[in-house]
């Protein structure tokens, strides 16, 4: 496993829509452990491919609220409803927050590292930072949809 370098905001490749996975090997399963071990590094609750400068339909993500690591390759929300609105950040965009309308519930269908179909039903936060990353395969950051922006800072090393 290894920490990958995140791309910053305006870096173009975070502007690109990512392209679908056909091949579920030892390549897939690398750039999931070091997706994974990328964001835990990094303090952060989600982190697409696209982020770390590979157009690949893939996503991990942990709430930390006991939920743990979800990995999702090739996600696609296919239900959704209800309205949140609330703070968001990006690893991509640090020192920037926003206040953003999300869907409250959604469902996506996605596969595993193995190529296995497999859903997860989100409520709130989770389902927060399922769209949050599914957007950054689409080549959205979350200040093109954002109510308000506004910065916060960040802690002293």
């Amino acid at each position: 496993m290894a920490i990958r370098i995140i791309a910053l905001d305006p870096d173009p490749i975070l502007r690109e829509r990512s392209k679908e996975v056909t091949k579920f090997n030892a390549n897939l399963h690398k750039l999931l452990n070091d997706m994974a071990e990328t964001m835990y590094d990094a303090e952060g609750v989600g982190l697409a491919a696209p982020q770390i400068s590979i157009l690949k339909r893939v996503i991990v993500v942990d709430p930390g609220d006991g939920t743990g690591l979800i990995e999702m390759v090739n996600p696609e929300i296919t239900a959704r409803d209800g309205e949140q609105v609330g703070p968001e950040g990006c690893l991509s965009m640090p020192g920037q927050n926003g206040e953003v309308r999300r869907y409250m519930n959604v469902t996506v269908n996605g596969m595993d590292r193995n190529g296995e179909p497999f859903t997860v039903e989100a409520e709130g936060f989770l389902a927060r930072i399922f769209q949050h990353e599914i957007d950054h395969l689409n080549g959205v950051l979350f200040k093109d949809i954002a109510l308000s922006m506004y910065e916060r800072e960040l802690p002293n090393d």
